[in-house]
Order: structure tokens, then C-alpha cells, then sequence
């Protein structure tokens, strides 16, 4: 397994977890990372990556979940299964507010769509490829508009 897409696992069930739990805290989430890190220890090369994923997610979490509601008014996040709504945090992350030089828009939806068709639902893939792709639409509009 690739290092990038192993440490957007480790993310994923770190964020899985927490949200599972109820998104008690920041502490909580950082225990819960470095469990899920030291699990994963030697074959893990992307620590570093793996925290910025999860600190951006955390950061830009109201946003983010904003922007999943306004993508998909027909699933409420609340309805959204765990897998599909920490998948689209990820994907969202990474699309937004990561560095496009590291991870091009496209490489961050097709990985968040592995992600879903992975541990998801039948139709997870499916409907993580149509909210990232209408942000993705939506962000080439604005920056048409920009010029």
C-alpha cells in the first residue's frame, strides 16, 4: 500500500473513532491518532502527513461540514454514515485548504473515492465522487470568475 494512501487510512479510522465517540476533544483525537500511528509504526513513513490531514480536518471542521450540507442538501451530515462523512472531511481537506503542489485536486478526490468504495457503503464511492466533483466544479467557477 502506498504511504500517502496508508496515512489517509490511519486519518480516516482516527477520525472514524473520534466522531464515533462523539468529537469529545482535541486530547481525544490525539490519543486516539497516536494509537492508531504506533499500530501502524513500521510501515508508516508519512507521521507528519497523517497530522496535518488530521489538524487541518479539525481545523477547518465548521467549514467543511458547511460546505458537505450545502453539496448535498438531500443527506443531512447527521444521516451520513461515518465512513462517507469523515471520508468527505478528508477529501474536502485536502481539495480546499491542502497544498495543490503535494496533492492535486484530482489526486485528492480520487483517493477520498478509494477511500469510500474501500470502507464505505455500495454507493459510498459513488456519492463522495459527486460531492467532491460539485465542489471541485464550483471552485473552477470561482476562479474563472476571479480573473
Amino acid at each position: 500500500m502506498a504511504s500517502r494512501h496508508l496515512a489517509r487510512v490511519v486519518s480516516l479510522q482516527s477520525l472514524y473513532e473520534w466522531d464515533f465517540y462523539g468529537k469529545k476533544t482535541k486530547r481525544d483525537l490525539d490519543e486516539i491518532l497516536q494509537r492508531n500511528i504506533e499500530r501502524f509504526n513500521q510501515n508508516l513513513k508519512e507521521g507528519r502527513f497523517i497530522e496535518s490531514l488530521i489538524n487541518g480536518v479539525v481545523k477547518h471542521l465548521s467549514k467543511i461540514d458547511k460546505i458537505i450540507e450545502t453539496a448535498a442538501p438531500e443527506r443531512p451530515l447527521a444521516q451520513l454514515s461515518i465512513i462517507d462523512r469523515n471520508v468527505l472531511r478528508i477529501g474536502l481537506y485536502e481539495l480546499l485548504y491542502g497544498d495543490r503542489k503535494e496533492v492535486p485536486p484530482k489526486v485528492a478526490i480520487n483517493e477520498a473515492i478509494e477511500l469510500a468504495k474501500r470502507f464505505g457503503g455500495k454507493s459510498s464511492g459513488k456519492f463522495i465522487n459527486g460531492v467532491l466533483g460539485t465542489v471541485f466544479k464550483m471552485m473552477g467557477d470561482e476562479q474563472q470568475e476571479a480573473k
